[in-house]
C-alpha cells in the first residue's frame, strides 16, 4: 500500500475538525515528499538537528507546518522557534517562561500545546493536572506564545475503555481550563491520539492526531 493511499483511507475516516499531522521522525525525505504530494502540509518531528538536516533538503515544497512533538530541550530553545511553526511539547513552566523571551527577541509568536500527564508516568514530560492548575496564572503572563490547548500521550498498557477516559479527561481539563477566560490561554485545540489510538482519541474531541507508521509503515532508518 502506497503512502498515498493510506493517508487518503485516513483521510477518509477523519472529521473535517481533525488535523491529520504526520509524524515524520526517522522518515526519508522521499517518504516525507510523497505524503507532501498526497497533500499532507502538517509534519511532526522529534528532533531539532533531524529537522533541520530535512528542511535543507526541502526548501523547494512551499506551505508546510512543521511541529515539534519531542521534548524540547532548554538549550535548543531558539533553534526551535526559528524551525517549528507549532511546538506541542510545552512541558513546564521554566521553558514556557524562556520561550516566551526568546520569541519576544526572534519577534514571532509561535503556536504551543500544553503538555500535560494525566496519569502519573515516568516515561513522560509533562504537568501534572495539580501542577498545571497552579501554573496558569504565570503561563497567562507569556504574551508572545499563542497557547492554543493540550498535548497528551496515555502511558503504555491501558485497554481501550481507559485510554478513551484518558482522553476524555484531557478534554474535560481543557473545558476547566478554557472556563476562566485567561487573556493569553486559548484551549481550542487536543493534540492527542497516534497510530494505535486515534479513533479513541477523536471520539474523545481531539482536533490534531499525530500519525507515523500509519501512514509511513514501519520505520525506517
Amino acid at each position: 500500500m502506497t503512502i498515498a493511499s493510506r493517508i487518503a483511507t485516513i483521510r477518509q475516516q477523519l472529521p473535517d475538525s481533525v488535523r491529520l499531522i504526520a509524524v515524520t521522525k526517522q522518515v526519508p525525505t522521499d517518504a516525507i515528499r510523497e505524503a507532501y504530494d498526497a497533500g499532507i502540509r502538517d509534519f511532526g518531528e522529534s528532533k531539532v538537528q533531524e529537522t533541520a538536516e530535512k528542511q535543507s533538503q526541502l526548501q523547494d515544497l512551499p506551505g508546510i507546518n512543521w511541529h515539534l512533538i519531542g521534548h524540547l530541550q532548554a538549550n535548543k530553545a531558539a533553534k526551535a522557534l526559528e524551525q517549528f511553526q507549532w511546538i506541542h511539547s510545552l512541558d513546564n513552566l521554566k521553558l514556557a517562561t524562556r520561550l516566551d523571551r526568546l520569541a519576544g527577541e526572534l519577534s514571532c509568536s509561535p503556536q504551543v500545546c500544553l503538555q500535560v500527564k494525566i496519569l502519573p508516568d515516568p516515561d513522560k514530560y509533562g504537568w501534572t493536572i495539580p501542577e498545571l492548575l497552579a501554573d496558569l496564572p504565570e503561563l497567562n503572563r507569556c504574551q508572545h506564545l499563542k497557547i492554543q490547548g493540550l498535548m497528551t500521550i496515555p502511558p503504555l498498557g491501558l485497554d481501550d475503555s481507559q485510554i478513551l477516559e484518558f482522553f476524555n479527561t484531557t478534554r474535560q481539563l481543557a473545558d476547566q481550563i478554557q472556563q476562566q477566560n485567561f487573556a493569553h490561554i486559548h484551549m481550542e485545540q487536543l493534540s492527542m491520539g497516534m497510530s494505535g489510538d486515534y479513533h479513541l482519541a477523536i471520539q474523545a474531541g481531539a482536533t490534531m492526531i499525530r500519525l507515523g507508521q500509519t501512514l509511513f509503515g514501519s520505520r525506517r532508518g
